[in-house]
């Protein structure tokens, strides 16, 4: 255990902090058949390597993690996600529109 763990407590001075946490909106993830995806193949600012993009995603991290999670492994390849965006290692633009289209996300289109 490490040596400041509180056990997930927050402690704060500020009186309206419980006000600010709570009215933090929620970002609503859009149901697959609506999100506006957009794929594409890019290499700028990774030393030549390419890379397969999934922009365009609206939702929580949560959602946009397990979507990653899901293309990678159905991939085999690695990659990240983070701020509305799906970075899959590699050339593999075909199969991620293919996969995504068959998981439901009807908006998604290869640019």
């Amino acid at each position: 255990m490490a040596k400041h763990d509180r056990g997930g407590m927050i402690f704060s001075t500020n009186r309206d902090l419980m006000d600010q946490l709570q009215s933090t909106p929620q970002v609503e993830t859009l149901p697959p058949e609506k999100q506006p995806l957009v794929v594409r193949r890019d290499n700028k600012g990774r030393k030549g390597k390419v890379v397969t993009l999934v922009e365009g995603f609206i939702g929580s991290d949560d959602e946009l993690q397990t979507l990653a999670k899901r293309l990678k492994v159905a991939c085999g390849v690695g990659g990240s996600a983070k701020e509305g965006e799906v970075l899959i290692q590699g050339e593999v633009v075909e199969r991620v529109v293919t996969l995504l289209q068959q998981w439901g996300y009807e908006k998604c289109r290869r640019r």
